[in-house]
């Protein structure tokens, strides 16, 4: 099986993109290397990878995708401007091109792709925005609130879009907050773990009662291989989420109990767009593809806190 893996270089790509080498698979992969965070973190995941792979450097909008397209069997489209900060004001031209106008050049081309068996979109529990209940599930009406949230979404509708059009074999995850080692070091977790380890302080926006549904690396990585293969409608929406429903000021202290003593915590205000509180239902996820996280807000956190400690 041959597979394009687009923003490869980055967290949740680079841990589709191994798992897929250590399976067999040839991996062709595109990644723009945006400086959003540090390249040198994402030519550290690219050098972790061997076997049959193979990387573009380059927008998807640069590419001739028809090219990059041939011969591929199944397309794990990762890649997107992150943030819900950075998307408002000017920089939301960037979220434009990374976000929509990238995957409608990809779904472009895959509907003229003869042998692609599937497209599977890394969407976002952003779409929700303040969900209207919990557990939310995939029935329940989008309303981002953010501009990052708005872009998502529209990717995520082109892509059942072109399902219903074209027949385009689209499959949409929305990932509830991935976390896990290799996590981009603006996200929490790599902040407030990096802190605690090195005595520094931990910068907290809001009052830590955000509740967070926080889905382990692994288990995201297993539900883009699962809805790869699986027997599914084209424009199918999951919820990929870890059922942890955790608040922020929780996840602090269980990081204290890592960090074998009180941390220095100092809290700003809450950032424009940050939801109160996310918790997905995967029920469509486990009947569908017989998924289930299996790794727990304590046992990740151990295992990125051990990441951690070791780059330092």
């Amino acid at each position: 099986m041959k597979a394009l893996v687009t923003g490869a270089a980055g967290f949740v790509g680079s841990s589709i993109t191994a798992r897929l080498l250590a399976e067999g698979w040839e991996v062709r992969g595109v990644d723009a290397m945006t400086d959003y965070y540090d390249v040198a973190l994402k030519e550290e995941n690219l050098a972790r990878l061997g076997g049959a792979f193979s990387l573009e450097r380059a927008s998807l909008l640069d590419l001739d995708l028809g090219a990059v397209l041939d011969g591929v069997d199944v397309v794990f489209h990762e890649a997107g401007q992150p943030g819900v900060r950075s998307s408002w004001g000017t920089e939301f031209g960037v979220y434009l091109d990374a976000n929509v106008a990238a995957t409608q050049a990809l779904l472009e081309a895959a509907r003229r792709a003869p042998g692609l068996q599937r497209l599977v979109y890394a969407s976002s529990s952003s779409v929700y925005g303040d969900a209207e209940r919990f557990p939310t599930s995939e029935l329940d009406r989008p309303a981002p609130i953010s501009p990052y949230g708005v872009t998502k979404l529209a990717a995520e509708h082109l892509c059942s879009l072109y399902a219903s059009q074209f027949g385009t074999p689209t499959v949409s995850l929305r990932y509830f907050t991935v976390f896990g080692p290799r996590q981009r070091p603006d996200m929490a977790f790599t902040r407030f773990l990096t802190a605690a380890a090195t005595g520094r302080e931990i910068t907290v926006f809001g009052t830590g009662e955000q509740v967070r549904d926080f889905t382990f690396v692994d288990d995201v990585v297993e539900a883009n291989l699962r809805a790869a293969t699986a027997d599914l409608k084209p424009g199918t929406v999951l919820n990929v989420a870890g059922g942890t429903h955790v608040s922020v000021n929780e996840v602090l202290e269980e990081i204290a109990g890592l960090a074998g003593g009180p941390l220095d915590v100092r809290r700003v205000a809450r950032c424009d767009g940050d939801v109160t509180r996310t918790g997905g239902d995967a029920t469509r996820a486990a009947e569908l593809l017989g998924w289930s996280p299996r790794v727990g807000i304590a046992e990740g956190l151990a295992r990125q806190w051990e990441w951690v400690r070791g780059r330092l």
